[in-house]
């Protein structure tokens, strides 16, 4: 800061001379008309000198009470109902410091100061009132010569005629940016809003012309082309409805990014895009108990394995709002790494990662890191999770599932972490898959790990998340921008689904909930067809489903199952402080039953049977339902586009 910046910070009355004056001005104005209703109108001689030997101390107090609360550091044309709040406690302040001084200076020989108190309560008012009516009058002057700016240099033909549905902080956000652009590409011609007390009203300037159920209406007399979705905080049945009168009109719709996006800083209020699957499927948000999350991460060493998978890089974008003293990213594969690491240096500027390519299953490796930087926080995401893929590769899927999780775990006991966290899945529960069951048996093997060594090991379970590497959603997009059928495997298919950024949010609050030994299952909401939502996702892009693009269904392969299961029901699950988190009440097994199964299962992969590793799933599993098959008749299926499609989430 060179000398000119630091008399400008120290002396802020050099910064805004005209500020610092005309609110000198109005405090003194404010102070000698105080004085007036107190001695019956008229100013005699005596109160004309009584009030000018007073006036400088009043005047000190309430200047120095304004800077004390942070009033000059506002910007007069930006002034909001948060700052009055800033003026009324200052005023506030500054009346009882002079009502107090009234009564210590009763008894002095400077009694001359002891302002009335009558006049110090009618100029507390008049003297913050009026510098507020200045901040006010200040914004009111620029906004209306930025609008009328605007619209001297606005382009008109070149804007689409557009509706905003939802009236309230965020359609008024996106209003007021949008009439204050000038390469804005859309005119604002109203809200609509279904809360009747809004209805006649404005929202910066823009009416409220009606409700939803007005929509077709209001589209046609006032020549409508396109509806803007900005509800806050709005539900996936609302969005859906919504869309479809949008559909019956027709107009095109598009939506405002989601809080959460906008949060993280990837896109701003402005940025309207078209209405996505996830927005029809989205719930209400999380709450979060931030203080507890703080308590959990602040200042931890934190190491996530599968960084660069999709709830791996959720899992750290989540943790950077923490402040961790550091965050380790373990991943093997060296483009994912890359990719979260230059999305971290490029968005979270002030948070310190470790990336760091190394495979769970490379003992040395592991170990090295745990050396070096000794992570008190372990979220595990890294697994082999493609349903199909792992029926013909089960010898893989234990490796890498089971045994190199068993051997994270030990290393995290064995250097003294924290907590454990182990990423699950709803394909655990009566698994008929080979990556169900073996995640099953993780879950196992941390439970066992929770005797033996002093850090919380938990594990996490939840359904897909919504655009994962090789899940459905992302396959099914594909396809329509190929033009090609639509595969779904059965019409009756259904899935729990939540989105990356929720499920990565809830886990977080259930590793802090942990105490060391639970099964931790989140609430996943009801179930969703797969083929509703292949048919969505045909009529969000435009197109009509078995017209312009057709639903071909090939069949359940091996491992699925047409429902899946979370241990939902009342019986089986003990409540915790988060309404979306629940403990399974699920069986725990003995030492030497968990030092049995690993013995069976390396004895099973050491001789590379296939055969016996499947038969010891279902030996020692008795809600296991897993079937022998031929490798060979499985091969295409499992890596075909539409096999992925049961898939669930690194």
């Amino acid at each position: 800061m060179n000398q000119d910046d630091q008399i400008s910070e120290n002396f802020w009355f050099l910064r805004r001379p005209l500020q610092f004056m005309a609110d000198v001005a109005v405090l003194c104005a404010a102070f000698f008309i105080a004085y007036l209703p107190a001695v019956n109108i008229q100013l005699g001689e005596y109160y004309v000198e009584t009030a000018l030997r007073q006036l400088p101390f009043v005047i000190l107090v309430q200047l120095s009470t304004l800077f004390l609360v942070g009033a000059y550091s506002i910007i007069w044309r930006y002034v909001s109902i948060e700052d009055i709040k800033v003026f009324l406690k200052a005023a506030a302040i500054s009346g009882a410091i002079l009502i107090i001084f009234r009564f210590l200076l009763m008894f002095t020989e400077f009694n001359w100061w002891q302002v009335p108190i009558s006049v110090i309560l009618i100029d507390t008012m008049m003297a913050f009132g009026g510098l507020l009516a200045l901040r006010i009058t200040r914004r009111f002057i620029y906004e209306l010569d930025e609008k009328n700016r605007i619209h001297s240099g606005r382009k008109r033909g070149k804007q689409k005629p557009t509706l905003l549905v939802g009236a309230g902080r965020m359609g008024a956000t996106l209003a007021k940016e949008m009439l204050g652009r000038k390469d804005a590409e859309l005119e604002i011609r109203g809200f609509v809003d279904d809360d009747p007390r809004k209805r006649g009203g404005s929202v910066s300037g823009v009416k409220v012309l009606g409700t939803t159920h007005d929509l077709p209406r209001l589209v046609d007399e006032l020549n409508i082309k396109q509806v803007v979705l900005a509800i806050d905080q709005a539900q996936g049945k609302e969005i859906r409805r919504i869309m479809d009168v949008c559909s019956a009109i027709p107009v095109k719709a598009q939506i405002v990014p989601s809080l959460n996006e906008i949060a993280h800083g990837r896109v701003s209020v402005s940025r309207i895009r078209d209405v996505q699957i996830e927005d029809l499927l989205g719930r209400e948000p999380i709450e979060l108990d931030d203080q507890n999350l703080h308590e959990f991460l602040t200042d931890k060493t934190v190491m996530v394995t599968g960084a660069g998978g999709s709830i791996g890089s959720e899992l750290v974008r989540q943790i950077t709002n923490y402040s961790p003293k550091q965050i380790l990213l373990v991943e093997r594969a060296e483009f994912f790494l890359f990719q979260i690491g230059r999305e971290l240096t490029n968005t979270f500027t002030d948070a310190r990662f470790v990336p760091l390519i190394a495979d769970i299953g490379d003992e040395p490796r592991m170990r090295e890191i745990f050396v070096q930087y000794r992570p008190e926080v372990i979220f595990h995401a890294a697994a082999h999770k493609h349903v199909p893929l792992m029926e013909i590769n089960a010898s893989e899927a234990i490796k890498n599932n089971v045994f190199a999780t068993r051997k994270l775990g030990e290393l995290a006991g064995e250097f003294g972490a924290a907590d454990f966290v182990m990423i699950s899945t709803d394909k655990a529960v009566n698994p008929t898959s080979i990556m169900g069951a073996s995640k099953r048996i993780a879950e196992i093997v941390i439970q066992d790990l929770n005797h033996s060594f002093s850090t919380n090991y938990i594990a996490v379970r939840f359904g897909n998340v919504l655009g994962s590497a090789g899940s459905v959603v992302p396959i099914f997009r594909e396809q329509i921008e190929k033009g090609e059928p639509i595969t779904v495997t059965d019409r009756e298919m259904t899935r729990y689904f939540m989105t990356i950024p929720e499920a990565s949010q809830l886990v977080l609050q259930a590793g802090a909930l942990g105490e060391g030994g639970e099964i931790f299952i989140l609430d996943m909401g009801q179930p969703v067809k797969i083929l509703d939502l292949a048919e969505d996702m045909i009529r969000l892009s435009g197109l009509t489903p078995y017209e312009d693009i057709d639903i071909q269904f090939t069949g359940i392969r091996k491992g699925e199952k047409l429902f899946e299961e979370l241990e939902i029901t009342g019986e089986n699950l003990l409540k915790t402080r988060h309404p979306k988190i629940f403990i399974g009440k699920i069986a725990t097994y003995s030492r030497p039953e968990v030092e049995n199964i690993l013995r069976e299962f390396r004895s099973a992969v050491e001789a590379q049977s296939e055969a016996r590793v499947r038969g010891v799933f279902n030996e020692f599993l008795p809600e296991a339902t897993i079937t022998q098959i031929e490798p060979a008749a499985t091969n295409e299926e499992a890596l075909s586009q539409n096999a992925l499609t049961g898939s669930a989430r690194k």
